[in-house]
């Protein structure tokens, strides 16, 4: 067994059981955290919770406009490297063979151009926000190691990623071995070591959210706040 082996084997197992366990643990340790229910009335108008719930999830895609102006990078910028991830990993047609093998499930690829493109900008988009955390003296203060191990462990597989390009997908697909075991492996492995640490970081989040925000937006709602 070589390194390639025991990242498709092994430590994948091992790195998906730590994902969807983890996960799990931390949405029913959510679901079961102890609530005090609010006996005031509703105020007149109010839309009902999962109403102001749902309007307040979908109002936090966006600054207000009061802060528009001075949030309007760091914004786009967000939008920017979760789309491209996205693109990415869900786009490109060796990830999609890979999760087939995996689970089981597939669906058509993107162009590999848009997926050098989101690539590319995903890196970029990451530098910049590292940037923009590193020269504020305010998220420097506010910055845990969690940031920066989170950032550091999302970066790795993309940066493995684009290191092993070196054909088209199609060609990838075409052979029916791997001719770079051993950068193959490494990024492999930097994956798994990314869905190890989803559930205890903030790579949480992607699941948190929801409750997060509708919890907020319900709140407000039932108190007449507008959100």
């Amino acid at each position: 067994m070589d390194l390639l082996d025991f990242a498709r084997g092994p430590a994948l197992v091992f790195a998906i059981a730590v994902f969807v366990l983890g996960t799990l643990w931390r949405l029913v340790h959510l679901w079961r955290l102890p609530r005090m229910p609010d006996l005031s009335p509703p105020r007149e108008g109010a839309p009902s919770n999962l109403g102001g719930a749902l309007h307040g999830i979908v109002r936090g895609m966006w600054p207000r406009r009061e802060f528009a102006r001075t949030t309007r990078f760091i914004t786009l910028n967000g939008y920017v490297f979760h789309i491209g991830l996205a693109l990415v990993f869900f786009g490109y047609a060796p990830h999609i063979a890979f999760v087939h093998r995996t689970i089981g499930l597939s669906w058509p690829a993107l162009p590999d151009l848009v997926m050098y493109l989101a690539a590319a900008a995903t890196i970029v988009s990451m530098l910049m926000a590292l940037f923009l955390r590193m020269s504020d003296p305010v998220r420097q203060k506010i910055s845990t190691a969690d940031d920066m191990i989170t950032w550091v462990i999302v970066f790795l597989p993309v940066v493995t990623g684009m290191a092993v390009l070196s054909d088209s997908s199609a060609t990838i697909l075409a052979r029916d071995h791997v001719v770079y075991r051993g950068p193959v492996a490494v990024h492999l492995l930097t994956l798994e070591l990314l869905l190890v640490w989803f559930p205890f970081g903030k790579l949480m989040h992607a699941f948190l959210f929801p409750f997060s925000r509708g919890a907020t937006g319900a709140r407000f709602s039932h108190r007449g706040v507008k959100v």
